[in-house]
């Protein structure tokens, strides 16, 4: 079932083997990740795509934790906002809205907890990198998008936390989320 826009801070997760995933859940889950091999590098990125339906427009926000080079654990959620958005600005900022809500779940304390597993094997080659993935490019010919991405850049970079990506860079946004935003479902 996929939430529509009046339910949005109703925050439910899913992922292939799971669902109702609640934040504390998705946490559990991305700390055990970590922990299961602490001396790792790794990046945790939000990311959210849209796709225009007949009636709805779905957003998709994805969470990531990546074992560069060694796996990923992930999870992603649905939302419906119950109408056809046709305007390319409308879309990217509720995208990167929808990215920065969650990532407001996973505040400087909460990626304290990631960094604590990491710390004692930082000279060994532990890291971790947090971002938002924006779902434009910045190519102007290619990219429609082009035109609002410093402008949401800009957004991300003012929380504090977590680093802007744009495409090509910003795989869990256009890749991970953007897989899942292709099925129309009913509100």
């Amino acid at each position: 079932m996929m939430s529509t826009i009046s339910r949005w801070d109703e925050l439910s997760f899913q992922n292939l083997s799971e669902s109702h995933l609640s934040m504390n859940d998705v946490l559990e889950r991305i700390i055990r990740f970590i922990g299961q091999d602490p001396k790792c590098a790794y990046q945790f990125v939000i990311g959210t795509d849209s796709q225009v339906h007949r009636g709805h427009t779905k957003f998709v926000t994805g969470i990531v934790i990546h074992r560069i080079g060694r796996g990923a654990w992930a999870c992603y959620r649905q939302v419906a906002v119950p109408r056809q958005l046709n305007s390319i600005r409308e879309k990217l900022t509720l995208e990167t809205s929808f990215s920065q809500r969650v990532a407001g779940y996973f505040d400087s304390s909460v990626l304290g907890q990631m960094e604590d597993l990491l710390l004692p094997y930082v000279y060994q080659g532990a890291t971790l990198e947090t971002y938002i993935d924006i779902d434009a490019g910045t190519e102007p010919v290619v990219n429609q998008t082009a035109l609002y991405v410093q402008e949401m850049m800009d957004r991300v970079e003012s929380m504090g936390l977590y680093a802007p990506r744009v495409k090509p860079d910003a795989y869990v946004a256009s890749s991970y989320a953007n897989r899942f935003t292709k099925n129309r479902m009913v509100l």
